[in-house]
C-alpha cells in the first residue's frame, strides 16, 4: 500500500488551554483501519509542528511510539494536523 491509497483524517483535537508550548493533543484515523492517539500540536521556535506520540524508556529518555518510515508520509500528516488545528483556531 503506499502513501496514495493512503486517507489521513483528523479524528479528535483536543486543545490545552494556555498550555505554553504544547497547544492540543490529536487523534488521527487512517484509512479508517488505524487510530493513531496522542499526536501533539508543539509552538516551536520555528512556528507550530506535530510531534509523534512518546513513551519514556527505562534511561527515562524519551522516544517517539510511532514512526514514519518516509519523509512523505510525517509530511502528509504534519500536513493535516496542522490544517485541522488551524481551522479548529479559527
Amino acid at each position: 500500500m503506499s502513501e496514495n491509497t493512503l486517507h489521513f483524517k483528523v479524528d479528535r483535537i483536543y486543545k490545552l488551554p494556555d498550555s505554553g508550548a504544547m497547544k492540543a493533543f490529536v487523534d488521527m484515523n487512517i484509512n479508517g483501519l488505524l487510530l493513531i492517539k496522542g499526536l501533539r500540536v508543539v509552538q516551536g521556535p520555528k512556528g507550530l509542528f506535530v510531534s509523534m506520540p512518546q513513551e519514556q524508556g527505562k534511561d527515562k529518555r524519551w522516544y517517539d511510539s510511532i514512526r514514519c518510515l518516509t519523509p512523505e508520509v510525517r509530511s502528509v500528516i504534519q500536513e493535516k494536523v496542522l490544517q485541522a488545528y488551524q481551522a479548529e483556531s479559527g
